[in-house]
């Protein structure tokens, strides 16, 4: 199927064209081309009720078409109308149409009548509708004098428009003198008729303008009526007007305004019948009075309203029911309900039916000798009557046609002949009206003809219906077969399907039914073809659809829409909101694939569609947004049920911004003790809008409201008006009151007090309360100001007291308040701690015991012990020297205590002191005692001097606590060979008094690790530890050796490659000639002065080298060897705790920090070659280089490493001399 034909090289989409369309070419494919002759058609003409503008020119329609071209003929009111004779009536040329012209001269009322237009040609005659034409009227309203209405409160009132009949009917509306509708809702509403209904009046309704409007739309006219006016009274205002000079038309109602049941105003009684057109709209109104005004319901009787055609207007006092069918017919019934009653009415509605198509008749093509039929089939309530005529003549008297039977709704033509062509007419009438068609019969021999452009070329997705059209004329009427390519087969009903308008259907396309299709159109006259071209596509689709965002206000969104189409297609990507174009707005950015919100408003919220389509399909995917913020703060506070010490707060919510309200938070300020200071009151649920709030004497209230949702809290509300609370006595005492003595001779009372707040009323002040708690004194008492601490003096030290505080104002005392104890002042203590007793546990520990002091000597709050302890002499020099005192204080009523951190082999002294509130007690008498020895620290320092090739001198200092009498140093070394493994450990004891020591029949360029510390007679203390290496005996120069030269000749160039040994990083020179031309010179590189004098360079620079890392080799230094200590364990020297004697973890000044790389050496043996100038490196056994043709060096010199096991010092160190040569370079 398609929208129309197109040439070759432009392409149709055979899928995308409604059925409705493909039905309608069925239906009209058999029209006759306009270059054959045929009767005339009619192709456009005025309705049947033409309703004219009296302002304006008349113009009535009426065009057809035919071959030869159709003449044309009028009829008005039954006779025929002769536009010549009327100087203002013109046929517009080539047309049949007619134009009045009334608006130099004449009136329109003139031309009113019912107009029927004829066309003609020598083939027959086709006739138009009957045209009723009228000019539109707007009346205006008739003089009228309205009388004021007076009405009393809660009583029913209508009052009447009586619009001027016009023509079409006039639009009602109420509207007051400044052209503002008057409002309208359950109680107050317009009747269809346009009358004003009030179910019951209120006194707001009283005004002197209401005023009903009558609009005509034809002639854009509004006429209004005389304004009435309504006044609404009570029963009192009654009877205080002098009911005498009201006449029975000026009052209406004499009913009292009490409370009814309701009564219908419109429609009348219990019952009422209605009938309606078929394809009307059903309009059912009730409208009822009563108080409390009430509420509309519909139900139909023995059935059920149509829900897609049922509408509710005017606050569901008027029913609707839109394209209604005879099976709408039945009862309805409105129930009118309020408190007091319920009434109903039933309204029986019978739908009628002016006459409708079954089926129309249609045009008839025969060739001569065929048969046919017309068929004109129509309904309608009651039952229509068809008849037939002849180019426009009843069939009956016109010309006799031997090929022609009439059989009801069918004529049958049989044997047809050339003179058998005519336009026959049915008319369908009943008495709501009348259908008339055309329909012509017209005898043809035609050869087939195919009207669809050759090569028209269809493009069609995949998977969809292609329809490939063929609309063809012949007559006979031909047969259509298709074929698929050159020499294809007629393709069969099994997967395609041939309309009868010739078009050729392919349920779903797939990609191999692409090719050309023939269409061929045979009848027994001659044969036609024509082809056609079909391409399928692959379907548009989106890969990525948008997806549901919530964002806050303010931020950004991002919407992602992917898509993937034909690639011989063009594709564009729109973006809608809410099904229309999105905002002209540079926060939204559309790219390729993503739509882009910044600064997120409200308005922006809504469905955003993605559409992505081609010329042949369309795909779209939609997506929500969610604009969500904190909600906008509340409003409408109000108070009500105001009472001395409660109130309730109602406000009405702000927008939640799409984001529900999860509780409201209330908060008060106390304009007269606090203003501008703002207090939490109470929270309420989210669906809450009211809170009874507790309220506090003695406060000027005021109280604002804010919402709470998940994304924040909103701005307060504005605050309520103030409300101020009687005064009351206080309701609270103080709190926090306590009783503490500044002086040994006082008692201070403190408190918290109320603050205005509590105060609960003007005058604050407090009763102060006390007596001793231990006697039987009588309460002295003492009001005191609005302070917060009051002081009684002359009071005994450190003695109970109970006391109270007592809140009052002028209108009276708080409730009794509670009783606190306190103590007056305290005082020094008076005894110091006896019997004082220490036990030494260990060298660095010692534990104290005392008696305690009697409770009343103490005269306060015993807060502890505290023990003051020094040391006085040195054990070991003998050399008296105070330190600086330290303290230890235990908490309570101990009599022992711990002393942690005492020196070793120390004198010491302590005494011991009782605390109170006050202070410190006197001292007790002073206790000496000692510590015992303990193990040394290690020595301050090690170093190792003078080496020689087998000799090491150490020299160190003495511990910097010896902590007892040193009896000797231990002395523990052994060698690291290359590969970082321990030697055997050799151990020496050396005399307390020695500070130095030499090591001989060592080995040379040798490393030893050192251990050393110093015991007393408790045992060994903790270690020192140092590296110290031999020196080499002799440095020998290595001369480099080139071996193995061989080369290797191409065309253009030579190989050139030898061994190599001696030092690295040096220049190579290769001399070189072209045989027969030039002499090839020979030279041993070995024996030039030059190389003999670089190599004599090399070697005074490595021993330059060797005395520079000798010298920092004397300051001492380490290799990574804790994992080769902890994988070659020696029971000797494992790691000891000092509390057990044993060493401690090896270590040097330096043991914090990490070693270099801090790898052990590879299972391999091998080391990797770093880039430090002080590591190992291998010695290189052979180079090979390779050189172009122009003697450049173009291969890297590198060298073989072998597993040697001088190899690979990874430590940031200098190495051994001997190494220390191989790896310069």
């Amino acid at each position: 199927m398609q929208l129309k034909i197109m040439p070759k090289k432009k392409c149709l989409s055979a899928g995308r064209v409604p059925l409705i369309l493909f039905l309608c070419q069925m239906i009209s494919a058999l029209e006759v081309p306009l270059d054959l002759v045929q009767p005339p058609t009619i192709t456009q003409q005025s309705p049947k009720d033409y309703i004219i503008d009296p302002r304006e020119n008349i113009v009535i329609q009426c065009e057809a078409k035919g071959k030869p071209p159709p003449s044309f003929s009028w009829t008005r009111n039954g006779t025929h109308f002769d536009i010549d004779k009327d100087p203002l009536v013109t046929m517009k040329p080539g047309s049949g149409t007619l134009i009045i012209n009334i608006m130099s001269e004449g009136k329109a009322e003139t031309y009113e009548g019912v107009y029927q237009c004829t066309a003609r040609n020598e083939r027959g005659a086709a006739i138009s509708n009957n045209i009723v034409v009228r000019p539109s009227r707007s009346p205006l309203w008739t003089k009228e004098k309205l009388e004021p209405i007076t009405l009393q409160n809660g009583q029913p009132l209508v009052l009447p428009c009586r619009p001027p009949i016009g023509l079409p009917p006039a639009i009602i509306f109420w509207m007051d003198n400044s052209f503002q509708r008057l409002p309208q809702s359950e109680r107050v509403s317009q009747g269809l008729n346009g009358d004003l209904y009030f179910s019951n009046v209120l006194p707001e309704d009283t005004r002197e303008d209401y005023i009903c409007y009558a609009r005509f739309n034809h002639t854009q006219t509004i006429q209004q009526k005389q304004p009435i006016s309504l006044k609404v009274i009570s029963v009192d205002e009654l009877n205080d007007t002098i009911a005498a000079n009201l006449s029975d038309t000026e009052f209406y109602g004499a009913k009292s305004s009490k409370e009814r049941p309701p009564t219908f105003l419109t429609p009348e009684g219990n019952a009422s019948r209605k009938e309606e057109l078929r394809g009307n709209v059903l309009s059912l109104e009730c409208i009822a009075e009563g108080l409390p005004t009430p509420l509309i319901y519909w139900i139909k009787e023995d059935g059920t309203l149509p829900a897609n055609r049922t509408f509710y207007r005017n606050f569901q006092k008027t029913l609707q029911i839109i394209q209604v069918s005879e099976a709408d017919s039945g009862n309805y019934q409105c129930i009118a309900k309020n408190t007091l009653g319920i009434i109903r009415h039933t309204i029986s509605v019978t739908v009628k039916a002016a006459p409708y198509w079954i089926m129309a008749p249609r045009n008839l093509v025969l060739s001569p000798g065929e048969d046919g039929t017309l068929i004109c089939r129509a309904n309608g309530n009651p039952k229509p009557r068809i008849s037939w005529l002849t180019n426009g003549v009843p069939t009956e008297i016109a010309p006799d046609d031997p090929s022609r039977r009439i059989d009801g709704d069918t004529i049958i033509f049989s044997n047809v002949q050339e003179r058998s062509s005519a336009v026959y007419q049915c008319n369908a009438s009943n008495e709501y009206g009348y259908l008339l068609a055309n329909a012509f019969v017209n005898v043809l021999a035609e050869l087939p003809r195919i009207l669809t452009p050759a090569n028209t070329l269809y493009q069609v997705i995949a998977n969809r219906p292609a329809f490939l059209d063929c609309a063809f004329f012949g007559s006979p009427l031909p047969t259509i077969e298709w074929f698929k390519g050159a020499k294809g087969s007629a393709l069969h009903e099994d997967i395609y399907v041939i309309h009868e308008n010739g078009t050729l259907e392919i349920p779903v396309a797939q990609k191999d039914n692409s090719g050309t299709y023939t269409c061929v159109a045979r009848n027994k006259l001659g044969v036609a073809k024509n082809e056609v071209h079909l391409e399928i596509k692959d379907p548009t689709r989106i890969l990525k659809q948008p997806e549901y965002a919530v964002v806050q206000r303010g931020g950004r969104v991002s919407f992602e829409c992917k898509v993937k189409h034909d690639h011989t297609l063009i594709a564009t990507v729109t973006w809608l909101k809410d099904n229309g174009e999105l905002p002209n707005d540079e926060r939204f950015t559309v790219d390729k694939d993503h739509l882009v919100v910044t600064d997120v408003r409200d308005s922006d919220g809504g469905i955003y569609t993605c559409v992505a389509n081609t010329t042949l399909d369309e795909v779209s995917a939609s997506a929500v947004l969610s604009v969500v913020d904190v909600p906008s703060p509340p409003f409408d506070l109000e108070l009500t049920d105001q009472l001395d010490k409660s109130v309730q707060l109602s406000w009405t919510p702000g927008d939640d911004n799409n984001s529900p309200i999860t509780k409201f938070i209330i908060e008060y300020e106390d304009a007269m003790h606090e203003a501008g200071l703002w207090h939490h009151q109470a929270e309420v649920s989210g669906t809450q809008t009211t809170a009874q709030l507790k309220l506090s004497p003695y406060v000027n209230y005021s109280f604002r409201v804010m919402a709470e949702n998940s994304i924040g809290r909103s701005l307060p509300s504005e605050a309520s008006e103030q409300y101020q609370t009687k005064a009351a006595e206080p309701d609270k005492n103080p709190t926090a009151v306590e009783g503490l003595g500044s002086e040994p001779d006082n008692l201070v009372i403190t408190w918290k007090p109320l603050n205005g707040f509590e105060s609960n009323g003007p005058g604050l002040q407090y009763k102060v309360s006390w007596r001793q708690k231990d006697g039987d004194d009588e309460w002295t008492s003492v009001v005191v100001a609005n302070v917060s601490k009051y002081i009684v003096s002359g009071t005994p030290t450190f003695v109970p007291y109970l006391i109270k505080v007592q809140a009052l104002n002028v209108m009276g005392f708080a409730p009794e308040p509670a009783v606190v104890t306190g103590h007056s002042g305290e005082d020094l203590p008076m005894v110091a701690p006896g019997n004082v007793r220490v036990n030494v546990v260990n060298s660095t520990l010692a534990e104290v015991h005392w008696d305690p002091v009697p409770l009343k000597s103490i005269r306060g709050r015993l807060q502890g012990y505290r023990i003051y302890y020094w040391k006085a002499q040195s054990a070991s020099q003998r050399n008296r020297r105070h330190l600086e005192k330290k303290i230890l204080t235990f908490q309570g009523s101990k009599t022992h205590g711990m002393l942690p951190g005492l020196e070793p082999f120390s004198h010491y002294a302590l005494n011991v002191r009782v605390v109170n509130g006050k202070g410190e007690g006197p001292a007790s008498p002073d206790r000496a005692f000692s510590t015992p020895e303990g193990v040394p620290s290690a020595p301050s320092s090690l170093k190792i001097v003078n080496p020689t090739l087998d000799s090491l001198t150490l020299e160190w200092d003495p511990p910097s606590r010896p902590n007892g009498i040193l009896t000797e140093y231990t002395l523990k070394y052994q060698p690291i060979n290359s590969t970082h493994e321990l030697g055997p450990l050799i151990d020496l004891k050396i005399p307390a008094n020695k500070t130095r020591w030499t090591l001989k029949n060592l080995n040379f360029s040798t490393r030893y690790k050192f251990y050393f510390y110093a015991q007393t007679s408790v045992g060994p203390g903790s270690q020192i530890t140092e590296e110290g290496v031999t020196t080499v005996d002799e440095v020998q120069a290595v001369n480099p050796r080139i071996s193995n030269l061989t080369a290797a000749a191409a065309e253009t160039s030579a190989n050139i490659s030898w061994k190599y040994e001696g030092p690295e990083h040096v220049n190579f020179y290769v001399e070189y000639g072209v045989a027969g031309t030039m002499a090839s010179r020979q030279v041993d590189i070995a024996t030039q002065g030059w190389f003999i004098g670089l190599m004599c360079a090399v070697a005074l620079l490595i021993l330059i080298l060797l005395i520079v890392c000798f010298i920092r080799r004397n300051k001492g230094g380490k290799y990574p060897v804790k994992e080769k200590e902890d994988a070659h364990a020696d029971p000797e020297i494992q790691p000891m705790k000092e509390d057990d004697g044993t060493f401690g973890e090896y270590s040097d000044a330096e043991d914090h920090k990490p070693l270099k790389k801090g790898s052990r050496t590879p299972s391999d043996r091998t080391v990797k070659k770093e880039d430090s100038d002080d590591s190992l490196v291998d010695y290189g056994e052979g180079v090979n280089g390779q050189f172009n043709e122009d003697g450049s060096f173009i291969g890297q010199y590198s060298g073989k490493k072998e597993k040697e096991p001088a190899e690979g010092n990874e430590s940031s160190e200098a190495p051994s001399p001997v190494n220390a040569m191989n790896s310069f370079v």
